[in-house]
């Protein structure tokens, strides 16, 4: 099997930290690197998350810092979520670990330039960085081979009513990405929750052991009470973690080709993906939508890159 080249781009984030540690080690992934953008929480504190969780892990990827701030809205966070920290939890050593002193737009920017068109992004935060590398330069877009995301819904959002919380975070650079041309595969809540990581799978992790067992139990007991105070969930989805679970293995997903948009106007649907599910616009679609997820599958496949570690 011939690896996928992925640079991962992330806000950790507990979910965030799960798909870094499935991308870091399955041999079906070759992770060239993680650019970190403002999300979950602040910047300066998802770039210390996402430090964090590669030296505990020993992940050895090159670590880029990315844009402190969305395009235009007003810069939110998920604190309700993730915690003051943006993966309050575990407890961490002393970070050691630095970033690489290039930025993230020039990093991805550099990296697609000098490939052979076979790099696939993974966004699963905000969209910021990838849309002002777009904008940046223009001629990476025929260098994407796809983009595999996590966000938007084709049904309710979890931020607002209408809008899920990495498309909500930054709208207008959705806009930018959802319009590029590039291939598209989204991960929206629709399929993101089908992934609740209840109190027996967090068990079932930590009875495997060793540094990501540890550290798997660690942040996802945390969300499984956030989770549960703020939408009723039974546990927090490792909504990130789909992405590279697709990557690894597309027929475990029922997907479905649909033409979607970002809602950027400022009313109650801003940050809305509107998909055309039923096809009624007559618009080409842009997008592969995913709808369910073989969770047996994918929950095994979590094991077995937890037992990578040990």
């Amino acid at each position: 099997m011939k690896k996928r080249k992925i640079i991962l781009d992330c806000d950790p984030g507990h979910d965030d930290a799960i798909a870094i540690m499935l991308a870091a080690r399955h041999p079906a992934i070759d992770l060239l690197g993680i650019t970190i953008v403002a999300g979950n929480q602040t910047l300066n504190k998802t770039l210390v998350n996402g430090l964090n969780v590669c030296q505990k892990l020993d992940i050895n990827v090159p670590i880029h810092a990315g844009m402190p701030k969305p395009i235009m809205r007003e810069q939110i966070v998920a604190d309700n979520i993730h915690g003051e920290s943006g993966l309050d939890g575990p407890i961490f050593a002393p970070l050691v670990r630095k970033a690489e002193s290039k930025h993230a737009i020039q990093y991805i920017i550099d990296t697609l330039m000098n490939s052979d068109g076979d790099i696939t992004l993974v966004p699963v935060g905000p969209l910021t960085n990838i849309a002002v590398a777009m904008r940046m330069q223009p001629a990476i877009l025929p260098k994407i081979r796809e983009i595999v995301l996590m966000g938007g819904a084709y049904g309710t959002g979890n931020f607002t009513p209408s809008a899920e919380f990495n498309i909500y975070a930054d709208p207008e650079a959705a806009h930018v990405v959802f319009t590029s041309g590039v291939p598209l595969v989204m991960m929206g809540l629709d399929l993101t929750n089908q992934t609740t990581c209840t109190a027996d799978v967090i068990s079932r992790m930590k009875k495997v052991g060793g540094p990501a067992g540890e550290l798997f139990s660690d942040i996802m007991s945390f969300t499984l009470k956030t989770q549960y105070e703020n939408y009723g969930l039974a546990g927090g989805p490792v909504h990130d973690a789909t992405c590279i679970g697709y990557l690894i293995n597309p027929d475990a997903f029922k997907m479905q080709d649909m033409y979607v948009e970002i809602d950027v106007n400022n009313g109650p649907c801003y940050g809305r993906t509107v998909c055309d599910e039923l096809g009624v616009t007559g618009k080409q679609p842009n997008t592969k939508v995913g709808m369910t997820i073989d969770t047996k599958w994918f929950w095994d496949l979590v094991e077995e890159c937890v037992r990578m570690y040990i």
